[in-house]
């Protein structure tokens, strides 16, 4: 009992120091091809921030071949465009976004490295193909590293950092990332 009680407080501790980040996924539901939806939302150094995608699974398929194809703009998720909120100004890599707007997350997969696309959401349920150019608002570079295991499903966190926190997508043996910070 007092090893619980003392790793929950070491874990608050933690959580404090880094920025307070804690994280909630509630699933919203499944779409039409299947994949599950899911709404997250993360407090982060003040900030409320809400990412809601589908999660399609690998299913033995290939990232860059069969699925996220290299060099064609990706919806990074299932179904209705992927979207970010947050009640307090974010800026991602180079890329600024507003307190209080709805932005879409694409990204352009390549062998050589990723890109975070944000863009304008024209509508509440917005498809997430074809990609709409026209409403893309700014890119930004990625990390991309190889992951030791495999993530069968779609996966976006923020991670919290001692100096801000980091966007993660990862699926496959990919996890590409982003710097984020509030403010």
């Amino acid at each position: 009992m007092r090893k619980s009680i003392l790793a929950a407080g070491l874990a608050c501790l933690l959580t404090l120091c880094l920025g307070a980040a804690a994280q909630q996924t509630v699933e919203t539901g499944v779409g039409d091809g299947g994949s599950p939806h899911v709404k997250s939302d993360w407090s982060i150094k003040g900030a409320h921030i809400t990412i809601e995608y589908g999660r399609p699974s690998l299913k033995g398929r290939t990232i860059g071949k069969e699925v996220a194809t290299y060099g064609q703009p990706w919806r990074t998720g299932a179904d209705q465009a992927t979207t970010i909120t947050s009640d307090k100004p974010l800026k991602i890599g180079t890329i600024s976004l507003a307190a209080g707007t709805t932005y879409t997350i694409s990204t352009l997969p390549n062998a050589e490295g990723w890109q975070l696309m944000i863009g304008k959401l024209s509508e509440k349920g917005q498809w997430g193909i074809p990609y709409q150019q026209d409403l893309e608002i700014a890119r930004t570079p990625m990390t991309v590293a190889k992951r030791e295991t495999i993530t069968e499903q779609v996966t976006i966190s923020i991670i919290p950092l001692s100096g801000g926190a980091t966007l993660r997508i990862d699926w496959g043996t990919v996890s590409a990332s982003v710097p984020l910070s509030v403010g």
